[in-house]
This record gives C-alpha cells, structure tokens and sequence, in this order.
C-alpha cells in the first residue's frame, strides 16, 4: 500500500493541547497495542542481547509518547542488575506531563521536551530507541529521524514502525469499531488510511460515531 503523508494534517495526538483525559487515554490505548501486537516483545528481544548484568548504559527513546518504552527499559535494567540512565525525548509537553506522572517511581528516567530532529545530546548514547515514531513524520523527515538515530548512538539503534497493508486496514476498522472507540483514537488510527483521505472526514464525525 502506498504511503500518504500530509504535513499539514497532523495526528490529533501531534497537535499542540493541553492535558485531557482523551489524551490520556489516548496514549493507554497505544500501550495497549504495543503489548498485544508484539512491540514489547520485539524490544525485550534485542535488550537480552544488549543489556548484561553489571552493563552501565546511557539510553536513549525518541518520541517517547507516555513512555512505555522506557519504562519497560528500566524494568529490565533491574531485573538483570544493569545501571541505566534513560532519556526520554518528546516534543508534547502534555505527553511528557503524562509520561512523567506514569513514571514516578523510575527514576532512572529523565525527560526531555524537545524535536529531535533539532536537538543535540551532550554526548552519545550506548543505545537508541524509536518506536512507532517514523510514520508520524513526512518521508524525508523520516530519513532524518534515522541519521539522527545513528548519530546519537556509539553502539546500537532499535526503530521499528507500522507495516502498512490492506490487511493491516482492515485490522484497524475494527479494532476501531470495537475496542479502541474514543474520537482521538479512532481519528489517529485511521490517520494514514486512503479510505480516511478520500472521504475527507473530519474530526466531529468521529466524535459523532462514537
């Protein structure tokens, strides 16, 4: 399926707001997906390999949304006995207002508001992370996003992303029309979808059809 990409037609979770409970359960339906639909999976699969007992790591996750990654990061840290520092990059302040207040007890963890397409780190970092990010950006900004990846690491890089195909759509539609129904969830999920840009729906219908 061929990618469409309006810059000028965000994501309603990429949109400047303030802190809401639809935003907040915006960012639990996508921790939500991630655990069912293998992106944990895949992340602790490469922190085996990359994270050994007694390692000191500096890490780092682009576009941290509410943090899961992180979080998720830090859990194994402790449990193999590994000391890490985690930034957590995002350019929502009301999304890492979230990410912060889910994280209290990872101190770990430090946040960072900022695009990383334009911000500098002091220095390296063992390991970078970017997940479900690449399709939030326009394809040349996208390659971007993975010259800064290896730019900020001095050893390994993690990005992974959607797939995108007819099947996968359809998966969406009804997810969309049975378990993730909030407006912002439901606009979001569809953002990329042709069916969505021909229609030229907007953001009341959503709201409408929930």
């Amino acid at each position: 399926m061929k990618r469409r990409f309006n810059p000028a037609e965000l994501e309603l979770m990429d949109r400047p707001q303030p802190v809401s409970a639809e935003l907040e359960r915006d960012l639990e339906n996508i921790r939500e997906l991630n655990r069912w639909f293998g992106s944990y999976a895949l992340i602790s699969l490469f922190l085996s390999r990359w994270i050994k007992a007694g390692a000191r790591l500096r890490i780092v996750d682009l576009a941290t949304g509410s943090s899961d990654i992180p979080r998720l990061i830090a859990e194994y840290g402790r449990k193999v006995g590994a000391e890490l520092r985690i930034d957590a990059l995002d350019r929502q302040s009301a999304t890492l207002e979230i990410a912060k207040k889910l994280s209290a007890r990872y101190p770990e963890i430090t946040f960072v508001e900022g695009n990383l397409l334009e911000w500098d780190a002091t220095e390296p970092y063992d390991l970078v992370f970017c997940t479900l990010a690449l399709h939030h950006f326009s394809d040349d900004d996208a390659v971007r996003v993975l010259q800064r990846c290896r730019e900020l690491s001095r050893n390994f890089v993690l990005v992974s992303d959607l797939r995108r195909g007819w099947l996968a759509t359809v998966g969406v539609h009804l997810l969309t029309a049975t378990m993730f129904r909030e407006p912002m969830s439901k606009y979001d999920a569809l953002f990329p979808s042709p069916a969505r840009r021909s229609g030229g729906k907007r953001r009341e219908d959503f709201e409408n059809s929930w």
